[in-house]
């Protein structure tokens, strides 16, 4: 029997998705179950790692019912990064996982840096500890929650947990890994000598694989939970972003993806192993065997205009459900019915502190500059604005180590909007391009199963076969020379506020 089914697995934070692809890249059949998040406290984040596995499950069922699981030649992952699930000595979950727009370990943050120094770590990781990063965490349970260090067994990522109750095998691939700060940039090893200086057991960290490579089989067990056949050769996967990047064809040099999604990114791939650290940029290892990746991250993109809708938007919300239309397609269609810059108000999208350019924790979200002139609609615009100001931040980042970035490609629940396009364009001064198949992390995930099971020769060959990107939304000239006076005017808003958003936290 012919086995050319890829199934990928989303793992995001507010859900989970499942989606059956053939050779192709056609969706054959998907399905998606919600993740609810739990902020037990201010700047907490967490999520329950066996409401994940119930999730997926319910998924995989959903999908092996519409196609023929005999004919599944893999299954991989694209996963949130940087989250902690930790696992005791049976492989039980010892607590809620703390996600990667988690703020609590900030002092932990600081004394890493102090107790190594910023030298020997950016010398061997290549980056400096953020509260959005694994290592920060695994030392905050070690200090506040002592009882569970000690039943510390194994830690495993969001989607390594997955994979492990799929396969029996704990393994974390090298893309995700990177993103933990406790792994060597360019390097199958981990940084044991960081962690024992820290006073943490690199014994609980597990064996590193390649992104495309065999992770394990379905176990008879999972094959039951899941609706899929036992045997099924499971491919390692990685962190959303780089598998996101495979699934939209940005793996070499001079690309770059931007992705509109609860978060949003600017990923691009680089040759060379570069230095992170300074102003949030990250410096991982990607998806593809042998390539690296700088990654500048604004926390709540697309969340931000999730917040504004479910905060602040009721009346919209009851129009568009009369007429039958998405809240947010309603919203920005007004927004554009407003003037560049919103008459002048600004919007700095630092709901849960911010990470690139301003790794802060404390920053907060701010409306600058409201005025009895401003209705809904301008508020909504300077949203999207700050949210692309943002991004450019970090494409700005990368210009400056010296890349030349000529292939920008859009992903993501924003990419599907001509308002949002357009604007991140003039902003950016640069043509995008959206990717037009809709499943990015899944797509990612199963273009790694494809290359891992030998179903394509190559990442090249998965995205000649798989990916369509649509036509280049170009820059308006006359908006981007006044986009270029605003974006001054926007990053002197953080500087000035910086102090403040301590004093208020």
């Amino acid at each position: 029997m012919l086995r050319e089914i890829l199934i990928g697995v989303d793992l995001g934070t507010s859900s989970i998705k499942v989606v059956a692809f053939d050779r192709a890249g056609r969706a054959l059949a998907s399905a998606a179950r919600p993740c609810a998040l739990s902020q037990p406290r201010p700047n907490w984040s967490e999520q329950d790692p066996s409401a994940w596995w119930r999730a997926a499950t319910q998924a995989m069922k959903a999908v092996s019912r519409r196609i023929d699981p005999r004919r599944v030649a893999g299954i991989s992952f694209s996963g949130q990064m940087h989250g902690s699930v930790f696992l005791d000595a049976r492989g039980e979950v010892i607590r809620p996982c703390l996600l990667w727009n988690d703020g609590r370990t900030a002092p932990q943050c600081e004394e890493i840096i102090r107790t190594v120094g910023r030298e020997p770590l950016l010398r061997v990781l290549r980056n400096l500890p953020l509260t959005s990063f694994t290592l920060p965490k695994l030392l905050w349970l070690k200090q506040n929650e002592k009882a569970n260090y000690r039943r510390l067994r194994t830690l495993l990522l969001p989607k390594d947990y997955l994979r492990y109750r799929l396969t029996g095998r704990a393994a974390m691939d090298e893309s995700d890994a990177a993103g933990t700060v406790m792994k060597v940039i360019g390097e199958r090893r981990w940084a044991g000598e960081i962690l024992a200086q820290l006073g943490l057991d690199a014994a609980v960290l597990p064996p590193l694989i390649g992104s495309a490579e065999i992770a394990g089989e379905l176990t008879p067990a999972a094959a039951r939970a899941t609706g899929l056949a036992a045997g099924t050769p499971v491919i390692a996967g990685g962190g959303d972003q780089p598998v996101g990047a495979v699934g939209v064809g940005v793996f070499v040099e001079g690309q770059a993806m931007v992705s509109l999604g609860t978060s949003g990114v600017v990923l691009a791939p680089t040759r060379a192993v570069h230095l992170g650290g300074e102003h949030g940029l990250a410096s991982f290892d990607h998806a593809v065997a042998g390539s690296r990746y700088l990654m500048g991250c604004v926390i709540s993109a697309a969340g931000s205009l999730q917040w504004f809708g479910d905060a602040l938007c009721q009346a919209e919300a009851a129009e568009a459900k009369k007429a039958r239309r998405n809240l947010f397609d309603l919203l920005l269609e007004r927004a554009a019915q407003t003037p560049a810059g919103a008459e002048d108000l600004w919007f700095l999208p630092y709901l849960m502190g911010e990470r690139t350019p301003h790794p802060d924790p404390n920053a907060r979200g701010v409306f600058f500059g409201l005025s009895t002139r401003h209705q809904k609609a301008h508020l909504t615009r300077a949203l999207i604005e700050g949210v692309n100001f943002a991004l450019r931040d970090s494409l700005e980042l990368m210009r400056a180590r010296g890349l030349a970035i000529n292939d920008i490609r859009v992903t993501g629940g924003g990419a599907r909007n001509p308002f949002w396009l357009q604007n991140l364009a003039d902003i950016l001064g640069q043509p995008v391009r959206p990717v037009e198949n809709p499943e990015g992390g899944a797509m990612g995930a199963a273009l790694l199963a494809g290359v891992g099971a030998g179903l394509y020769k190559d990442f090249n060959e998965a995205a000649r076969r798989a990916i369509r990107v649509g036509d280049r939304v170009r820059p308006r000239r006359r908006d981007v020379r006044d986009y270029e006076q605003r974006y001054q005017r926007y990053r002197r808003l953080y500087p000035a506020l910086k102090d403040l958003f301590v004093q208020y936290s």
